[in-house]
């Protein structure tokens, strides 16, 4: 390429832009492009449709990742309702073998726990809600 066909050093940037485009969205898309050429008798117009190309090929790569990005917000939800249904299902798992535990068991079953554990361990305490008792809903946005 050379630089004499060129009257400014804007054109030339353009240039080296609009091939740099080209060839970005061409492997992007796994395609071909047609390419625009740059002449002296019509550079106006020709940046005008450069920019008008460029503009386009933004929008479809903003397309494709609002796309991609909106896959993987369903999937994490999916994923959140998952697990909340299997915490769920544990919660209610973890109370019932507590309520059917011995006092011997449960207090075997304390001396193994860390001392800062805050834990419920009395199954009368198991049902009061200031002692952390929660249900989760798996209904409802969670993002």
């Amino acid at each position: 390429m050379s630089t004499e066909m060129f009257k400014n050093p804007m054109e030339l940037a353009v240039y080296q832009l609009h091939n740099f485009s080209i060839s970005f969205f061409s492997s992007f898309l796994g395609g071909d492009v047609v390419s625009v050429k740059l002449d002296n008798s019509a550079s106006g117009a020709s940046v005008v449709a450069i920019d008008n190309k460029i503009e386009q090929a933004m929008d479809l790569v903003k397309n494709h990742l609002m796309y991609a990005v909106r896959e993987e917000v369903e999937i994490l939800k999916e994923q959140i309702k998952e697990l909340a249904e299997k915490n769920n299902q544990l919660e209610r798992e973890n109370s019932l073998l507590k309520n059917l535990a011995s006092p011997e068991q449960l207090e075997k079953f304390q001396s193994r726990l860390p001392s800062d554990s805050s834990l419920p361990l009395d199954p009368q305490e198991l049902g009061s809600p200031e002692n952390g008792d929660h249900q989760y809903s798996s209904t409802g946005s969670a993002v």
